[in-house]
């Protein structure tokens, strides 16, 4: 008898965090689910891990084979269940009715699609705190658009149809979330579906993922007028969220890293105007 749920976790190097993952998933609640897991060449004992918990539906990729949508269809036709839960490796779950809590949104026959909670790591930095708590909230369902697959739901049927965009190799959970929402389709938030994410990024890292962001969001939404200029995606953009950052670092005794604010907001939004702007040159559509 098939289950009802199908989990697909994708990991690599994840050896930190792999263990208590896998721990808290099959300590759930809700237990009639199958757990499939892609692994991504670790080499740090990742997969050896994975296989002691889930041996018989666990499998590896080579790292050139990595194009996330690709990857995430391939597991999808591996799914036998009629909702299909992703949770990223690293994404711990906050307590045994995690499951239960992101899916009961589909099972009431009231979203296709369902994004849970994201609470920052004990070591996160103040200014990823701050991120992780805005937008795993009711403040990002008056955004333009949100999304996050690293925990989430959403119904296989859905996915057969409109599968994810195999040529992004970033924001395709967004990109696919986007369409859904042109059709009309539900999709909501579960606040009491909770995992524990968050990343430390270095400069570097920033400059590679929101650039990658970036250059996505030209291939998603398309020009979005004034909204897209220099002088609005960052200037305005960047001094809105400074001025956040003075007022939330105040109220949580952070006081020291107001000072550190503009040098982050500036990596985050310049390097996603530059992803932006150079995807409207890659496809001749200008770049001013």
């Amino acid at each position: 008898m098939a289950p009802q749920v199908s989990i697909v976790m994708r990991s690599h190097n994840d050896i930190e965090y792999i263990e208590k993952t896998l721990e808290m998933i099959f300590k759930q609640n809700f237990t009639d689910f199958e757990l499939i897991n892609v692994d991504c060449s670790s080499t740090d004992g990742t997969f050896d891990v994975i296989k002691r918990f889930n041996p018989d539906k666990s499998y590896q990729i080579p790292p050139q084979e990595y194009i996330p949508g690709k990857v995430l269809n391939d597991a999808v036709k591996k799914c036998r269940g009629a909702i299909v839960v992703f949770n990223n490796s690293d994404c711990l779950p906050c307590d045994k009715n995690w499951l239960g809590n992101l899916v009961r949104p589909i099972l009431d026959v009231k979203a296709v699609a369902v994004y849970g909670r994201q609470m920052p790591r004990p070591d996160a930095i103040p200014l990823v705190k701050k991120d992780n708590e805005r937008a795993f909230s009711s403040v990002s369902q008056g955004w333009f658009h949100f999304f996050s697959l690293a925990t989430s739901a959403i119904l296989k049927a859905e996915l057969e149809p409109y599968p994810f965009n195999n040529k992004l190799q970033y924001s395709e959970d967004v990109e696919w979330s986007y369409r859904a929402r042109k059709r009309g389709s539900v999709i909501t938030f579960a606040n009491d579906a909770c995992v524990e994410h968050s990343h430390n990024y270095t400069p570097e890292q920033m400059k590679k993922r929101f650039y990658g962001e970036g250059f996505a969001e030209g291939a998603i939404y398309g020009r979005r007028g004034r909204k897209d200029g220099f002088f609005s995606k960052v200037l305005m953009s960047m001094t809105a969220e400074i001025l956040r950052d003075v007022r939330y670092l105040l109220k949580n005794g952070q006081a020291g890293w107001i000072l550190k604010s503009p040098a982050y907001r500036w990596r985050q939004r310049y390097w996603a105007y530059k992803g932006l702007k150079d995807y409207f040159k890659s496809t001749g559509s200008g770049g001013k």
